[in-house]
């Protein structure tokens, strides 16, 4: 048995993965936060609804993995697409973060996106890629841009494309990755697309992007 730490961003983005469990779900706010407490695959969950943007998500994942002793972090939500190659409702599985706003270049000539003991694409944990590629063998490995930003407009879209090699972008999967990677706790981290870029987009399709992960989260906890 483990106990799997889940930080997710919007209300949205919890619900139809909740919906599609049989399952007696403990609800209570703590520090602030909404948390869900439950059981799946022989596993404790603890899930956080983070709020949007980079500094909720750091919280929320710290408070996880102080106060309930994760074994393992799992961030899943909705993403933009930079390219072509990932359309809109598509699942990725995300093999490497870019924070793109840490910038350090002005004080130590480090490249845009570099933390000091870290890559520009910071790594999710192997061993859990692999569990969800046995599962779902077709799932497409991606890197993410992440940053407290909507990206709606192409010029960004195609520096981050063409800068880090990204396929979509978010706004909390940086947070999460860091601060687990700080913590020692391996992290795994899951998107659908929900957009090309657009507010109206973003808002039409998130309900049917999030139903599109259901299965595999909980494919992955059964096999934890």
């Amino acid at each position: 048995m483990s106990r799997i730490g889940m930080v997710v961003a919007t209300q949205k983005e919890i619900v139809p993965f909740l919906k599609a469990q049989n399952i007696e779900v403990y609800t209570y706010k703590n520090k602030g936060f909404d948390v869900m407490e439950f059981k799946m695959g022989g596993n404790e969950i603890v899930c956080v609804r983070s709020g949007v943007g980079e500094i909720y998500a750091a919280a929320a994942t710290q408070l996880i993995i102080s106060e309930y002793k994760v074994d393992v972090m799992m961030n899943f939500g909705v993403c933009g697409t930079l390219t072509g190659k990932i359309g809109v409702f598509n699942v990725v599985l995300i093999k490497g973060v870019t924070h793109y706003d840490f910038d350090l270049s002005g004080i130590d000539g480090l490249p845009v996106g570099k933390y000091p003991d870290e890559e520009i694409i910071i790594k999710t944990d192997g061993n859990l890629r692999k569990i969800a590629r046995d599962f779902m063998p077709w799932l497409e490995e991606v890197v993410c841009a992440s940053a407290d930003k909507f990206v709606s407009d192409e010029k960004t879209k195609m520096y981050l494309s063409e800068t880090f090699g990204a396929d979509v972008c978010d706004m909390e999967s940086a947070a999460v990755l860091l601060t687990s990677k700080n913590a020692g706790v391996p992290c795994l981290v899951i998107k659908a697309v929900s957009d090309g870029g657009g507010a109206e987009e973003y808002y039409k399709m998130v309900h049917g992007a999030t139903e599109k992960y259901v299965e595999l989260i909980k494919g992955i906890c059964d096999r934890l």
